[in-house]
């Protein structure tokens, strides 16, 4: 069963490497790592020449944004598997696309997630944010503006065939309106594994300052109403409440 990981990224050449370590370091044996630049002028080309002798494919070009880029590494993925490492994100350990494969030898299942560090954009050892997820119950998304942590979610590749990519009318929730419409539309058959998979820097675009971040809910504010779902006056209020005990700063165990 081949994983594709598709890699984003513009300008990212100062912590693009260790994501292309993290992907390269995976003890699973039919990885497609696919890396979606947007044109970068930063030398992340010779990155890609220098530490990227198991990237499969290469794309450097300008794009409309990031979930433009992740439609074009979908465009170029061949895997069953399909999941997403950006250039801010490594893999917890090195049997993490193993794990994900044994979970997804069973048949019955669409995708899997898992849990997720956010951690210090310098020192990837210090936890800023903890993502814990949960089971997904119907009608989540919607209710409590719940989606599972992005890059910790491997979906078979034919969701996306049929059920469409990355709407780009959404610049920062576009991975909520995926989740929103593969989970509480379409009810695809998930399994969460309470364990951490990916660490991830903070200071994403979606996270970047307080405008963003109520940007952000109102475009899944947006995203709910598009698909004609009824959507509780609160919906903005409990999202943001359902965030707020991922905060703490803690050591991270790399035992």
């Amino acid at each position: 069963m081949k994983i594709s990981v598709i890699t984003v990224c513009y300008n990212s050449a100062v912590t693009l490497g260790d994501t292309l370590a993290s992907v390269a370091s995976q003890d699973y044996p039919d990885v497609e790592h696919i890396v979606i630049d947007g044109g970068s002028t930063d030398g992340t080309r010779e990155l890609i020449e220098r530490e990227g002798g198991h990237v499969k494919v290469f794309v450097s070009e300008p794009d409309k944004g990031i979930y433009d880029a992740m439609n074009k590494g979908l465009a170029h993925a061949s895997g069953e598997l399909v999941g997403f490492l950006n250039s801010d994100d490594v893999y917890t350990h090195s049997g993490v696309l193993s794990r994900i494969a044994g979970v997804m030898a069973d048949t019955a299942l669409d995708a899997c997630y898992a849990n997720l560090y956010f951690v210090d954009p310098v020192r990837l050892d210090v936890v800023r944010r903890v993502w814990r997820s949960r089971d997904y119950e119907p009608g989540l998304c919607v209710r409590r503006g719940w989606m599972p942590a992005h890059p910790t979610f491997y979906a078979r590749r034919e969701l996306y065939l049929k059920h469409g990519g990355f709407n780009l009318d959404y610049s920062l929730q576009s991975d909520f309106d995926m989740a929103l419409r593969l989970l509480d539309i379409h009810g695809i058959r998930t399994r969460f594994v309470p364990e951490f998979w990916v660490r991830m820097r903070m200071g994403g675009a979606s996270n970047a300052s307080v405008r963003n971040v109520l940007r952000g809910n109102l475009e899944a504010w947006r995203a709910v109403r598009a698909h004609n779902i009824p959507v509780p006056p609160w919906f903005i209020l409990v999202k943001l409440a359902s965030r707020l005990g991922q905060f703490g700063k803690r050591s991270l165990d790399l035992g």
